[in-house]
C-alpha cells in the first residue's frame, strides 16, 4: 500500500482520501435514520471509488519531470478540484441548492475559511458533520504539506528562517524534494507522523467538550474546527459554557506555533516554547489587545452608571482574551462573553480590530492563515535594530547568526510578502467593486477570504454580510481569494516562475 501511494500523483491520493471520508457522514445519516442523506453519500462513495480506482490504474508509476512544480499544481487542484468532488454528495443530499453553491461551500471548508451560504437550520446534521470534516481534512493537509513540500521549497514563511531564495532550486533544502527524497515519500513519512497527533488532539478536545456539557455533534464539529482553525459550527450547542471555551482556548495555541506539536528548535519543553518568537508575539497580542479593549469598555461602563461589578469585569476580560486568540489564529470563534463587554459599557467593539488580528494570523506550518507571526516578528526585529542604529550608528547587533539572518534577509522577504499581500487585498477589492460590492463590504470580504477567517463576514460589519445574497461573480472572486489566501501569494508566484516550466 505504501509503495502504491508513493507511485500515484498527489491529486489522485487526495481524491481517494476525500472519497473514503464520505463513509463517515453516510454512516452518521443512517444512524439518525436520515436515509436520503445516507444514500447520497454512500452512492457518491461507490461512484467515485470506481472512477478513482480507474484513474489510479492509469496513472500508476507516471513520471513527473518537475516534481516541485507538480506538487504546487496539485495543491491548487486540492483547493479547487477536490471540493468539486466533495460537493456532489452535499448537492445531492440538500437538493434545494445549486451545484455552484455546494462547490463554494466545500472550497470554503477545504481552505479552512469557514464562510457559509446556508443558515444552520437549513442543513441536516450529517451535512454539518461533512462541512466540519472537510475543514478538518483541509487542516491536516496544510499541516503535512507545509513540512513535506512547502518547507523544502522555501515557501510558506520558512523563507524568513532560511534567508535563501524562494522557490525550487534556490534553497539547498529543496534538493530533498527533487533529488534526495521524493515528495511522495516525504508526504507519507510526515503524514504518518503528524496525522496521529492531529487526530489525538481532536479526540482529546472532543471528549473534553462532551464532559463540559456540549452535545456530541456540536462537540465534534467544534473540536475539528478548532484544530483546523476553520471556525465551522452547527449553530447548535454552546452548552459547554466557560469550561468549554477554556478547553478550546488551550488548543488554539497549536495554531500559534508549530513547535507546540513538533520537536523543532533548541531546548526542551516549556523552555523551547518560551524562546519561540511566534509564541512571544502571540502572547503579546493576547495580552495587550484584550487589556486595551477591557480598559475601553471599563471607561465606557464608568461613564454610564459609575458602578463596576467584578463579575462583569472578569467576564468582559475573558471574552476579549478568548476572541482575540480565536481571530489571531484565524479560527473566528466568538466568546459567549464577547457581547457582555458591549452590554456592560454600551460601546461597540470595532470590527477593524478583528480584521487586524486575522491579517496578522498564526504560526508558520500551522493551519492558521494571515501574514503569519514569524513574518511580523522579523519586521519588528528589523525595525528595532534600525532604531538602535539611529541612536548608536557604530553599534553591532548580536544575538547570534539566526537572529541576524532574521533581521536582514528574513525581514526583507517578509516585507516582500507583506507588500504582495497588500497588493492582493487591493486587487481583490477592485474585482469585488467591479461586480457591484460597496467599499466596506468589499474590504471585509477581501480580508475574510485572504486571511481564511470566514466568521469576519458576520462579526466585523455593523450589519452581517449574507453571502447567499452575493451574485455568482462575487462568489467566484471570493472563492479564488480563499484559495489565494490558503496557498499564499509567494507559492503562486513561484508556480508562475519561468524556471519552473523550463526543462
Amino acid at each position: 500500500m505504501h509503495g502504491l501511494l508513493t507511485r500515484l500523483p498527489l491529486i489522485v491520493v487526495l481524491m481517494g482520501i476525500a472519497t473514503l471520508a464520505m463513509i463517515v457522514p453516510a454512516v452518521h445519516a443512517y444512524a439518525v435514520r436520515d436515509l436520503h442523506v445516507a444514500r447520497a453519500f454512500f452512492y457518491s462513495f461507490l461512484l467515485f471509488a470506481v472512477i478513482i480506482a480507474l484513474i489510479a490504474f492509469a496513472t500508476d508509476g507516471m513520471v513527473v519531470r518537475r516534481r516541485a512544480r507538480g506538487y504546487l499544481i496539485a495543491l491548487v487542484a486540492a483547493f479547487t478540484v477536490v471540493p468539486a468532488l466533495m460537493a456532489v454528495p452535499f448537492y445531492e443530499a440538500l437538493q434545494s441548492t445549486r451545484f455552484s453553491s455546494a462547490w463554494f461551500e466545500m472550497v470554503s471548508s477545504m481552505t479552512t475559511t469557514g464562510a457559509t451560504l446556508y443558515e444552520p437550520a437549513r442543513l441536516p446534521d450529517s451535512l454539518h458533520l461533512w462541512r466540519a470534516m472537510v475543514g478538518w481534512l483541509g487542516g491536516l493537509m496544510v499541516w503535512v504539506t507545509a513540512v513535506a513540500l512547502i518547507a523544502p521549497m522555501n515557501l510558506g514563511g520558512f523563507e524568513v528562517l532560511s534567508g535563501g531564495g524562494i522557490g525550487e532550486g534556490t534553497n539547498p533544502a529543496a534538493a530533498q524534494i527533487t533529488r534526495v527524497a521524493d515528495g511522495s515519500q516525504r508526504l507519507m513519512r510526515f503524514g504518518a507522523r503528524l496525522a496521529p497527533i492531529y487526530g489525538a488532539l481532536t479526540l482529546t478536545l472532543w471528549i473534553g467538550l462532551l464532559v463540559a456539557g456540549e452535545t456530541p455533534l456540536a462537540a465534534v464539529c467544534r473540536a475539528m474546527s478548532t484544530l483546523a482553525t476553520s471556525g465551522i459550527t452547527t449553530g447548535q450547542g454552546g452548552d459547554g459554557g466557560l469550561g468549554g471555551e477554556m478547553l478550546i482556548f488551550l488548543f488554539l495555541f497549536f495554531a500559534v506555533s508549530r513547535r507546540t506539536f513538533s520537536t523543532e528548535g533548541a531546548g526542551h519543553g516549556l523552555d523551547r516554547l518560551r524562546r519561540d518568537p511566534e509564541i512571544q508575539m502571540g502572547l503579546f497580542c493576547v495580552t495587550a489587545l484584550p487589556l486595551f479593549l477591557f480598559l475601553r469598555h471599563w471607561a465606557g461602563a464608568y461613564e454610564i452608571d459609575g458602578s463596576i461589578t467584578l463579575d462583569h469585569a472578569l467576564r468582559a476580560l475573558w471574552g476579549a482574551v478568548f476572541t482575540t486568540l480565536s481571530f489571531l489564529t484565524t479560527t473566528g470563534f466568538e466568546s459567549a462573553e464577547w457581547d457582555t463587554a458591549r452590554f456592560w459599557s454600551g460601546l461597540e467593539t470595532p470590527g477593524l480590530v478583528l480584521m487586524g488580528l486575522a491579517l496578522i494570523g498564526g504560526g508558520v506550518a500551522t493551519t492558521a492563515g494571515g501574514v503569519k507571526l514569524l513574518r511580523i516578528y522579523a519586521l519588528y526585529k528589523h525595525g528595532v535594530r534600525e532604531l538602535e542604529k539611529l541612536v548608536h550608528p557604530t553599534s553591532v547587533g548580536g544575538a547570534g547568526t539566526v537572529a541576524r539572518r532574521i533581521r536582514r534577509e528574513g525581514a526583507y522577504v517578509a516585507w516582500v510578502f507583506f507588500m504582495l499581500f497588500a497588493l492582493s487585498i487591493a486587487l481583490v477589492m477592485l474585482a469585488l467593486s467591479l461586480v457591484g460590492i460597496g467599499f466596506e463590504k468589499a474590504t471585509i470580504l477581501t480580508i475574510a477570504a485572504l486571511s481564511t477567517t470566514g466568521p469576519l463576514v458576520t462579526l466585523a460589519a455593523g450589519e452581517p454580510i449574507v453571502l447567499a445574497e452575493l451574485g455568482d461573480g462575487a462568489r467566484l472572486i471570493f472563492a479564488a481569494a480563499m484559495v489565494l489566501g490558503r496557498m499564499e501569494t509567494l507559492a503562486l508566484i513561484a508556480l508562475l516562475n519561468p524556471d519552473f516550466w523550463r526543462r
